[in-house]
């Protein structure tokens, strides 16, 4: 969705000069069309979020969808961790690592989660492109508000699906997530996977940036998407 200059001012609450002096001095993300300034709403929440900007009003009130349930990515992926230069013969390893960590879950029911989550076809892998997918539990899964976890594996050698593939880069980078609920589930499929097809945090994540920095693009994503720090997911 794009917004000109006059629906963005009046989302910040500032004058146009104002907006303009933006553009020249500190990067806003803008382009030209017929000598028009457009902004993309996506990009520009994003801008706004890492200068503590009050974006989130207006124009620029965050989109949300039928499943919006305001979990937060970051914490979620602070509580899974990052895994670097893994094997994909260790993907079920490291599954189980996060499982067993699981926050909120009993030690049963994260022993529960294992074994359904080994069986055959327990984890369906949804390749996104651009070498990415994102591998669930094949189930649905009700835990309550305060469970979850989100971890980001970057593998050494391809994961070969037996999913169609969306392109022809092969597969090397996978966000393993388990929702709170099955509402929480399809919310974070969708934010996911625009995380993973456009702005930074892909960058970041293709580039082997530093741990801080991928969960700093992740919580610029979430204040983008309109997710406090003070929200909870249900």
């Amino acid at each position: 969705m794009y917004l000109n200059l006059i629906q963005i001012a009046e989302s910040f609450g500032v004058s146009e000069r104002v907006i303009e002096g933006w553009i020249r001095d500190e990067g806003l993300p803008h382009t030209s069309d017929r000598g028009r300034l457009l902004f993309d709403r996506a990009q520009v929440a994003q801008w706004a979020a890492k200068r503590g900007l009050a974006s989130q009003v207006g124009f620029l009130a965050p989109e949300r969808s039928a499943f919006a349930t305001g979990v937060r990515l970051e914490a979620l992926l602070r509580a899974g961790g990052i895994f670097r230069d893994i094997r994909a013969a260790e993907l079920g390893e490291v599954i189980e690592r996060v499982v067993s960590a699981l926050p909120g879950a009993s030690p049963s029911v994260r022993n529960l989660l294992v074994q359904r989550l080994s069986a055959h076809g327990g984890v369906t892998i949804a390749p996104v492109g651009g070498g990415f997918a994102l591998p669930h539990p094949a189930a649905r899964i009700s835990l309550g508000r305060d469970a979850g976890t989100l971890a980001l594996i970057c593998l050494r050698d391809p994961l070969l699906l037996t999913e169609s593939a969306v392109d022809a880069v092969p597969v090397t980078r996978l966000f393993f997530f388990i929702a709170p609920s099955p509402r929480a589930h399809l919310d974070l499929l969708g934010r996911l996977g625009r995380l993973l097809t456009r702005g930074p945090a892909r960058d970041l994540i293709l580039g082997s940036a530093p741990d801080e920095a991928i969960f700093q693009a992740v919580a610029d994503s979430d204040a983008a998407a309109g997710v406090s720090s003070s929200e909870a997911g249900s």
